[in-house]
């Protein structure tokens, strides 16, 4: 069994769409990351830019990520929002698996191929697999290492008890 993790939504505004989500659905807090730094990253096999800051809260059990896009080249979010559209929405839903190259093999085998790579500077891989077809938004593929386990576990514990102060906070 692959149970969701993390529903990822494609924003224009880190700040407003966390105040609009909590309103909503009492999520949060939110931990913001701007400028994710990545090692590599690989856009359908070619080499290409990907400047994304992200915002992390907890709604329920299931981490939510909010992220936006800086520069204007093709990525996963854009195959979905296309750069200039306006556009956002839900992008993916993320999985960890056991075996990263295995599970994209898999699921390329049952016609959702790779769209993005991606390698943090920390060594964290990232891999969306492009699901629309089946499933109307992406699915993003990592192995749980200690340290990702470690930040899901930082989020969930943040949100036992938060009385709703303190909304997005500062990483990095």
């Amino acid at each position: 069994m692959l149970p969701v993790r993390q529903l990822a939504y494609k924003v224009n505004d880190l700040e407003a769409a966390a105040a609009a989500h909590h309103r909503q659905f009492g999520s949060g807090p939110f931990f913001v990351l701007r400028h994710v730094a990545l090692a590599s990253s690989q856009h359908r096999g070619e080499a290409r830019p990907f400047d994304h800051s992200s915002a992390y809260g907890q709604w329920g059990s299931v981490m939510v990520e909010l992220v936006v896009q800086h520069n204007p080249d093709p990525s996963a979010l854009h195959d979905m929002f296309p750069h200039g559209s306006g556009k956002e929405g839900l992008h993916h839903a993320a999985l960890f698996v056991d075996d990263l190259e295995a599970e994209m093999a898999r699921f390329k085998a049952e016609g959702a191929p790779l769209a993005q790579l991606s390698v943090t500077q920390t060594g964290t891989a990232f891999a969306f697999v492009d699901t629309r077809a089946s499933l109307g938004h992406m699915l993003e593929l990592y192995e749980p290492t200690p340290q990702l386990t470690g930040f899901y576990d930082f989020v969930a514990a943040a949100a036992q008890g938060w009385d709703g102060r303190d909304l997005l906070r500062e990483l990095g």
